[in-house]
């Protein structure tokens, strides 16, 4: 039809999370490049948790199980949760995340579109809590000399949690970027260091941090490109948390790390991308939108300058999830055809 009205069908779930799905696959591929194959089998843990918690969830309310858990929706919390955790954490500590994402944060509210926090940070936000000394357990890039650990020996130890004889894990552990900032104050370094040093030094982001970073953004641009997430989320975390941070960078770069350090650590890009922007936990209206994220990236700076935990996207996003229907209540648009109250002075309100 040339003319209106013009209808527009919807896209089904299905398609939308297998875009999700796609757009994380490159990030895990450089994820693999850099860790080893150990998070393939963390995804795989997560996945088949998540879909019997959902089935066993959706057997005892009742539901039919075929068409929900056919939707994706638990494959992407799985994937994204299994994301966040250190490469090589133990089995139980993937299952028990996964448990607590879908079975408490997701069906514990009536499933799918009630839940009013994201399952996968809440499930990472308890675990970080609950076990702090295992979630800082992060094994070191495998471009490290002594962190040479083949894909038996990583799949070994998750389950196991032994190691070859005569290697112990502090021999493969490494600080994170966030973590060596939050304990040393160190100052990093511009952009072009960021894609070309090679080991985690005095501060130093490594190369391989920036690709994983890097292939997130890459996954994200495609999101946006297909439509399936809006601009004003990933633009307004990753502005606000680039603006403080270059504030104080400026005022003290010798006790506040720059921007482009900000923005490629941590969980930024997937969180900017991937979970900030999920549609039943963030507000519809678009300046809501511009208001929670770029809240969350304010929060998200807060929390990782001067607060208890190196990286703070999951107890932002968790945080503004609680606010989300009070940005959406007062940013409403006027209703078509109708105008916004306003006050003209001694003659009243005009409609």
């Amino acid at each position: 039809m040339r003319t209106s009205p013009h209808f527009v069908k919807p896209t089904p779930l299905q398609v939308v999370m297998l875009k999700v799905a796609a757009a994380l696959i490159p990030g895990i591929a450089v994820y693999v490049w850099v860790f080893g194959a150990g998070i393939l089998l963390q995804l795989l843990l997560a996945t088949v948790t998540a879909l019997g918690v959902e089935a066993a969830c959706l057997k005892l309310r009742n539901y039919p199980i075929k068409p929900f858990i056919t939707d994706g929706s638990a494959i992407v919390t799985a994937w994204l949760l299994a994301l966040s955790l250190p490469p090589l954490s133990s089995w139980w500590m993937i299952v028990l995340a996964t448990v607590i994402a879908i079975g408490l944060a997701k069906h514990l509210y009536g499933g799918l579109g009630q839940n009013p926090f994201n399952p996968a940070m809440i499930g990472f936000a308890v675990m970080i809590v609950s076990f702090p000394a295992q979630m800082s357990r992060w094994n070191a890039p495998l471009a490290l000399p002594n962190a040479d650990l083949n894909t038996w020996q990583q799949f070994g130890y998750i389950f196991t949690g032994k190691l070859p004889e005569g290697l112990a894990f502090d021999t493969l552990a490494s600080a994170t970027p966030l973590d060596a900032v939050k304990t040393a104050l160190m100052q990093s370094h511009p952009m072009h260091d960021i894609f070309s040093g090679a080991i985690f030094q005095a501060g130093v982001l490594p190369s391989e941090m920036g690709w994983i970073a890097a292939a997130y953004l890459l996954g994200g641009l495609f999101l946006l490109q297909q439509r399936v997430i809006q601009w004003q989320l990933p633009m307004a975390f990753l502005g606000a948390l680039a603006a403080f941070s270059s504030v104080f960078y400026l005022i003290d770069p010798a006790h506040y790390t720059s921007p482009v350090f900000h923005l490629f650590s941590g969980a930024a890009i997937l969180g900017a991308f991937f979970i900030a922007t999920d549609p039943v936990t963030a507000p519809t209206t678009p300046r809501g939108r511009l208001i929670y994220a770029g809240l969350i990236g304010l929060l998200t700076w807060l929390i990782r300058t001067y607060g208890g935990y190196p990286d703070g996207v999951a107890f932002a996003v968790i945080i503004m999830n609680i606010a989300a229907p009070f940005i959406d209540r007062y940013t409403q648009p006027a209703v078509f055809g109708r105008k916004k109250p306003t006050v003209t002075g001694k003659q009243g309100v005009k409609p």
